[in-house]
């Protein structure tokens, strides 16, 4: 009877230990795998980001190569087309000191026009091409000076004020570009249409949005005006930046370009 006892207490024991093997290799064997599985999502993330830093690496790579290549053009366009442009205003005046016809003088008075014309749509260009004006105090200074430079021959009294401008805060080339090109649209405007005699610029930085407003006291856009294509191309520009163009009459009209940095 006792050694019955022993067998099946040996037995129960032998159970006991083969049970705690089989625990033990489980939890081992579940280990092991958690071990891999670990390793292999490490392994992963490694190689994703690894990845996405070339991807970094090739857009920074195809950035640099855009700047250098707006810089080349800008260069050429400078020293080829500013010399040219030059050379012909140059020649049209020494025509004119010598032409003695009224009628050629005014000819050549109109391609002296024409030329200066095109020097300031070069400088305008080469402005946008320099990345090196990327930045929101370049745009406001530019701003300010061109709107300066269009009405100064105008009845239309230039007023400018800026609130919080960041001047060295970054601004994309193509923002800087299309928010300058809507300045020009809307300063002809006022010109052609608004018979106002005063207009305020004000540039306004809030946080990460910027704010260009233009405020005439002229006789304000009519309705149908404000479907000409004018101001469709000033909206579409700034839904392009993800901005908003926004036009309204109170004493005038006043326009409002709203864009995120």
């Amino acid at each position: 009877m006792n050694e019955l006892q022993d067998e099946i207490k040996i037995t129960y024991i032998i159970a006991i230990a083969i049970m705690m093997i089989l625990v033990l290799f489980i939890v081992f064997v579940v280990f092991i795998y958690n071990r891999k599985q670990l390793l292999y999502l490490k392994e992963k993330q490694l190689q994703e980001s690894e990845y996405q830093n070339q991807l970094l690496q090739k857009e920074l790579e195809k950035q640099k190569s855009i700047e250098q290549e707006r810089e080349r053009i800008s260069h050429d366009m400078h020293d080829d087309l500013g010399a040219g442009i030059s050379a012909l205003k140059l020649q049209a005046e020494f025509l004119k000191q010598k032409a003695e016809d009224e009628d050629l003088k005014t000819d050549i008075d109109e391609l002296l026009k024409t030329s200066e014309e095109m020097n300031i749509s070069m400088r305008e260009m080469l402005w946008s091409l320099n990345s090196g004006n990327d930045t929101i105090g370049s745009f406001v200074e530019y701003a300010k000076m061109y709107a300066a430079s269009f009405l100064k021959k105008t009845k239309i009294r230039l007023v400018f004020e800026e609130e919080n401008i960041a001047f060295e805060k970054t601004i994309t080339t193509e923002q800087r570009r299309n928010l300058f090109l809507c300045l020009k649209e809307a300063l002809n405007n006022a010109y052609k249409h608004s018979q106002a005699n005063h207009l305020k610029l004000s540039m306004i930085q809030k946080d990460k949005e910027f704010i260009m407003k233009i405020s005439d006291n002229g006789i304000g856009i009519s309705h149908e005006k404000t479907e000409g294509n004018g101001l469709r191309n000033m909206k579409r520009r700034m839904e392009e930046q993800k901005g908003h163009c926004e036009v309204t009459n109170d004493n005038g009209t006043n326009l409002f370009f709203r864009i995120d940095l």
